[in-house]
């Protein structure tokens, strides 16, 4: 008779940011985890707790510094580095409090929670970096860090930097490789949608791709009875308060034959912004299960945030990519490239923009093909559970 191996019940410990699009790519693998007995925590600001104690993980409470409530960023990427730099600060000293007494055996963290390798460094614990967007590939540092550096107080952000990095426990000095380069990572990710992957070093970074385990069961939508077709339309979580881009939609898709539109529109617009007559066909939600939805989608038009882009792909539906900020625009074109999508930035997405890019996208035999290519090397990339194997094998 042969049996499993048993494995060694561990507490692994996850520390993120208070940011919605950041804590959702990383949930289920915390679920995961769980399911196989470990003892997790998860180190983030209480606003999360609605999202991370389903999970079963227990949520170990610190207060952020992050603009994370009105979601009002620097566009500036030094001042924004500097915000992450005095949270990091400023949470320190709190997981200090909650884990000197109580290490754990393996910290997980996010990108934008590099504290964590201070703390995982001073106790000489191992980390691994969950990270919701691409990784630096081989030349990152000539192609971007270099720009970077150039920019107007940078030299300030990285003397700053380095000062807390002397005094904080941590065992790598150097700036960019402590906030940039980590030891090891998962990337939550199509490999498709990272630059230059052929680059990344294989030893150190694994892209598991979206790790959406049974969300599109427990999150249901019902598609209408009747709609040949399915679209969904959604900026994310951060750029919503778009309500003359809702307007363009309702003029593009209202009333289109066949199709069923689903809008969310964020908390913070008013439906009654969209006028006096939303057709009958355009369902108007603040928020909507978007896995559940893609699901069962035809088409999707979106901010290109990279956990959309990446749900996108795994659902296999062509894209109209209106990209908002951040790393959107770099997405959105990559897309393009990978032949399932049209970019219109948002001064283009006019009514009549939008209504053409969608029919041709849905007409497109070659963007068909290209869609169900994706979607099954996405889907093949492992999700959660490969990624609950790799952090396993770390202990």
């Amino acid at each position: 008779m042969s049996s499993r191996p048993v494995r060694r019940r561990a507490h692994i410990a996850m520390v993120g940011v208070p940011m919605v699009s950041h804590v959702l790519p990383g949930l289920e693998i915390i679920r995961e985890l769980v399911a196989r007995g470990h003892r997790v925590t998860y180190a983030n600001d209480p606003a999360t707790a609605g999202l991370i104690e389903p999970t079963g993980a227990e949520l170990v409470a610190y207060t952020s510094t992050l603009p994370f409530r009105d979601n009002i960023w620097p566009e500036d990427p030094i001042e924004a580095s500097a915000l992450f730099l005095d949270d990091a600060m400023a949470v320190l000293p709190q997981l200090h409090a909650a884990y000197d007494d109580d290490p754990a055996d393996l910290y997980l963290y996010d990108i934008g929670a590099y504290v964590a390798r201070a703390l995982a460094e001073a106790q000489g614990r191992p980390l691994v970096q969950l990270s919701p967007t691409f990784v630096a590939w081989g030349s990152y540092q000539e192609e971007v860090g270099a720009h970077l550096a150039q920019l107007p107080g940078a030299d300030a952000l990285e003397a700053r930097f380095k000062e807390w990095l002397a005094g904080c426990g941590a065992t790598t000095p150097d700036v960019g490789e402590f906030s940039g380069v980590p030891p090891r990572a998962l990337a939550t990710i199509p490999r498709a949608m990272q630059p230059h992957a052929d680059t990344v070093d294989p030893v150190r970074v694994d892209f598991v791709g979206p790790c959406l385990g049974d969300r599109a069961r427990r999150d249901t939508w019902t598609r209408p009875e009747g709609a040949e077709k399915v679209l969904l339309v959604s900026l994310g979580s951060a750029y919503t308060v778009q309500p003359e881009f809702y307007r363009q939609c309702v003029d593009a898709f209202g009333d289109l034959p066949g199709w069923h539109v689903v809008l969310q529109i964020g908390k913070h617009v008013d439906p009654a912004e969209l006028g006096d007559d939303v057709p009958r066909n355009i369902e108007v939600r603040s928020w909507v299960p978007q896995v559940a939805v893609l699901e069962q989608a035809d088409a999707f038009v979106t901010h290109a945030g990279m956990g959309s882009s990446g749900e996108g792909l795994f659902a296999g539906v062509p894209m109209i990519a209106v990209p908002q900020g951040a790393e959107q625009p770099m997405n959105a074109d990559r897309l393009v490239e990978l032949g399932v999508a049209r970019r219109l930035d948002t001064p283009e997405a006019t009514g009549d923009a939008l209504r053409a890019a969608l029919l041709e996208l849905t007409a497109d035999p070659d963007v068909a093909r290209r869609c169900a290519e994706l979607k099954a090397q996405t889907r093949a990339e492992g999700g959660a559970r490969r990624a609950a194997d790799l952090i396993e094998a770390e202990l």
